[in-house]
Parts: structure tokens; sequence; C-alpha cells
């Protein structure tokens, strides 16, 4: 196992890969999750309705539960985030502080004091023993822990495993597919097993153990694609007295998962029902909108100038997207320190999806 990093303008991604893909997570400088940020905040309001307060903080407002030590409104107190903003809604926060984060607070506007774990921490929490390759050296550099300098990160094989989670379908074992659902509610999973072919158990016998079979990867999806919130799993085939069967072999399927997600069981119509915690945004959220297609173009921008360092290419891309880049001032620097070249930007609302085209200036 290794974890690979690979460095571009704006954006960190990480992968946990010994052959296939273990862990795969994103990070943004310029506009980070937030989760693990200490922040100076001040209470806004009580809602004893929610049981909790909002919470100024630097940029943004939060939830602060009665659990987590909320207070009334106007108090300035020390918070962390615990939970990422995600679906519309603020991020969750805490006040359960260390006596070392606490000395930190002191008084004053709301404002970040600590900033949170990157892509790299996180993953290497999970593999603490896995040699990282990083083609960046300066981040490399900035790193507490040895890493190995090459020049690409991700292989070929790498990014076409990566491309396959943007994909709402993937193919299973045995012939079968996923299909994924995300909902503002919950995500809904469909299993089709149209590519099985019967053995000589006879249509029911095999249908259980295609099932059976498949449930390890695809456990493996929802945590490569950092699903989270209710999930609701149509299996293929089986009616609802059979799927119950499968209980045993979902809780296993699910126990190497570090969110540690649980298993509810079967709703009346046969739909089995997980919970795993929001923590993150998942992935889909994460590759939605102008700012993820600006950081894609600014990827493909800077190799570009690196391959061909006499060229002086523009970006050409619908105005959302220029928009979200020329609010990046991180993802700007990045590429001026990459490059030498400070991003040009023309906008133009005909180009067909993704948004953007490279084109000389």
């Amino acid at each position: 196992m290794r974890l690979l990093a690979s460095i571009s303008p704006g954006e960190m991604r990480v992968a946990a890969w010994d052959g296939v893909l273990h862990d795969y997570a994103i990070w943004r400088p310029g506009a980070p999750d937030g989760l693990g940020e200490l922040h100076r905040g001040r209470v806004v309001a009580r809602v004893p309705a929610m049981a909790g307060a909002f919470v100024a903080i630097a940029g943004s407002e939060g939830f602060l539960p009665d659990s987590e030590g909320a207070a009334d409104a106007g108090t300035i107190l020390g918070v962390r985030i615990t939970r990422a903003a995600q679906g519309g809604k603020g991020p969750r926060l805490s006040a359960r502080l260390s006596d070392a984060e606490l000395g930190l607070v002191g008084s004053g506007p709301p404002a970040l004091l600590a900033a949170g774990p990157n892509a790299i921490h996180r993953l290497r929490a999970r593999h603490p023993d896995a040699p990282i390759d990083i083609d960046d050296p300066g981040t490399a550099a900035r790193l507490p822990f040895p890493a190995r300098i090459v020049a690409r990160a991700f292989s070929d094989e790498v990014e076409a495993s990566i491309e396959a989670l943007s994909e709402p379908v993937c193919q299973l074992p045995g012939g079968a597919r996923l299909s994924v659902y995300p909902t503002p509610a919950l995500t809904a999973l469909d299993v089709d097993l149209a590519g099985l072919s019967a053995d000589r158990r006879g249509k029911h016998a095999s249908q259980a153990a295609a099932n059976r079979a498949l449930l390890p990867a695809l456990a493996r999806q929802i945590r490569l694609r950092d699903l989270s919130g209710p999930i609701l799993v149509d299996l293929a085939g089986l009616t609802t007295r059979r799927r119950a069967a499968l209980a045993p072999d979902f809780i296993a399927a699910l126990a190497a998962d570090p969110l540690a997600p649980r298993f509810l069981g079967f709703t009346a119509l046969g739909l089995a029902e997980i919970l795993r915690p929001r923590v993150h945004p998942p992935l889909h959220e994460m590759l939605a909108g102008p700012h993820a297609a600006g950081l894609a173009a600014l990827r493909d921008l800077a190799r570009q100038c690196a391959a061909t360092p006499h060229r002086h290419p523009c970006l050409r891309t619908w105005p959302e997207i220029a928009t979200a880049l020329r609010a990046d001032s991180v993802a700007q620097a990045a590429l001026r320190a990459a490059t030498g070249r400070s991003l040009e930007l023309a906008e133009d609302r005909a180009l067909p999806t993704p948004g953007w085209r490279i084109e000389e200036s």
C-alpha cells in the first residue's frame, strides 16, 4: 500500500493504492471543507427548539448542539468543526476543546485559529505505515513526515480508477451493475444482476450467492465515494424474506469502513438501510459545480504549460467557472508558481460541457 499525492493548482488529490484503489480524498486549500479547523466564534442565537445555537465563525455560520457546549447569544468561545458543511447545511461545531486549544481563543471577532488536516493527513491517519509518493517538492517539504518526490504521482491506471468514481454507474463482480442516485435526503443504490448467468443451484440460490458476493465491492464504493447519511440499497432478484438473510453479510462488508457505518436492517419493501456518518462532503458534491470544473481546467493547463513552456495559453470558460477561479487566489498563486504565468481567462457562454477550453492567447 502506498499513498499517492497528486498536486495541481488549487487542489490536492490523494489515493491509497496497491494495484487497487482503497481510499481517495480531495483537498482544496483555497476552499477547504473546514473539518478539524479551530475557530474563535460568537454565538449568534440560541435555539431551544433545535437544542443548540448558531455560531458565527470566519466566513460562515455553524451549528453548536447543547451537548457540545452551546452558550447564550453574544458569548465568545472556541469551537472546532466536527462535520463539514454539505447539502446546503452549515458546519457542525463542538466547544469541547483541550486546555491548549482554549488558550488560543482569546477575544475579538470570529477568526480561524488553526487549519484542519489536509487530504494527506486524512489518509495517513488511516494508513499510518504506508509510504508516500508526491509530485510537488514544495508540498513535500511542508509535511511532518517523509515523502518520496516523483515526477508523476498518478499513473494512467490510478487516474482511470479515480475517473470511474465520477460516474453514476459502475460494474460489480459477477457481471452486476451498481447505479448511484444521490438526493438531498438520502442516497439510493440500485443493484442490477442483468449480466448474471444462473448456475446449477437454481435461480434463487444463484441470485442470493451473487448478491452476497458483491456486498464487499458495494461497501467499497460507498467508502470511495464518501457517501453519507441515510443510504438505501435495492438488491436484485430476491424476495424481502430472502434479502433479510443477507443482514450478517452486510454487517461484515461494512466492518472495515473507518467511519463505522451502521446496517439498520431492511424496510418493508426489502431495501437495505445503512447510516454512514456525515463528516466530509461526498465525492459527488466535491466534483460538482463551477469551482471543481475550473480546478480540473487548471490541472490540464499546468500540464500543457509544463509540456510546451514556449506556449502562452488562455483558458476560455463559462462565466460561472471564471468567477469561481477569480475568487480562488490560492489556485491562481499556485498556477503562477508552477508555470511562471498568471491566469488568463476569457468568458464564453457558448462552450459545450464541461464549460472550458485551453487555447492560445
